[in-house]
Parts: C-alpha cells; structure tokens; sequence
C-alpha cells in the first residue's frame, strides 16, 4: 500500500507539474494510472508468455517409433499384451484386436481381483499356455491393463491366436 501512494506521488510530481483543483487532480491522477496498467499489463503479458509446444512433431514420432500392435516386446525379453478388461460379461471373450488393445470381456465382478484372475485364466487358456506363464504386469485397478507372457512365443502366434479367438 506505501509503495502505491509512493507511486502516485511521483507519478503527480513528473505528469502534473501544474497545480490543480482536488476534483481534476483526483479524475486526471486515475486516467492517467488505469492507462498506465494496462500498458504495464500488455507489456508484462508480451514478454512473460511462454511459447507454445508443437505437438504434432511429438505424436508423429511417437508413432513411427512404436508398431500400431497391441502385442510388444518389453524390455526384459518378454512379450506384454495391452488389454482393455471388461468385467461383468455373461461369458469370457476376446470382443476385437484394434491397434491400441485387445479388447477382453470377462465373466467376474471387477471386486477383490476376481476379474484379473478370471482374465489371465481366460488368456492362458486362449493362448494354450501355462497359468504361470502369463501374469499381470500393470493395471491391477484399471481396465487398461498389460498381461506379460513369459514363455518362449512368438508375437505372431499370440496375434494369431488372439484374432482367431475374436473371429469366433
């Protein structure tokens, strides 16, 4: 609050040498300020905007980077599966294999890891694999959840596998 009555005491000093009445003083003294903050305004707001990130670079790179599969290598050697869960259906299922994930209705109520287990139940059995050979490797409270294979396949035979139990 002092330094704003600092500032219009200069401000009264430099742009109004001449004395005036309190009322013109007072009228002239807030034209003069408003203008002034909005030209300190429109001069803070020029050189404090940050510039804007090109997006798109990022996402077509992202994409030429990583294959449009919803079955990928990991980094520890093994294969993961991004799968989009959907507890709650009538029976088990592989509903569509889209470029994102594999879509998996499940026949368990999504409470107490019923319907993790029931999935990767399901998966071995569609995949004619060991229970023990596929665990959950993300997503335990998601529906968007990677399944990671631990035995000696290959990404097409799961893919096979997959879209053939789909079609039926």
């Amino acid at each position: 609050m002092r330094y704003l009555g600092r500032m219009f005491n200069v401000t009264r000093l430099f742009l109004f040498p001449v004395l005036l009445s309190s009322r013109q003083h007072s009228r002239t003294l807030t034209r003069n300020i408003s203008l002034w903050i909005s030209v300190s305004n429109r001069v803070y707001s020029k050189h404090t905007t940050m510039p804007k990130k090109d997006k798109t670079s990022k996402s077509t790179q992202k994409a030429a980077d990583s294959p449009s599969c919803p079955v990928t290598k990991l980094k520890d050697g093994t294969i993961g599966i991004a799968v989009h869960a959907k507890p709650g259906a009538k029976q088990n299922a592989v509903t569509d294999v889209s470029e994102e994930a594999v879509g998996v209705a499940i026949a368990a109520p999504p409470s107490d890891g019923e319907a993790n287990a029931e999935l990767l139940r399901y998966l071995s059995k569609v995949l004619q694999l060991k229970k023990s050979e596929v665990v959950l490797d993300k997503g335990s409270k998601s529906q968007e959840k990677v399944v990671k294979v631990t035995a000696a396949v290959s990404i097409e035979d799961i893919l096979h596998r997959l879209r053939t139990e789909a079609d039926s």
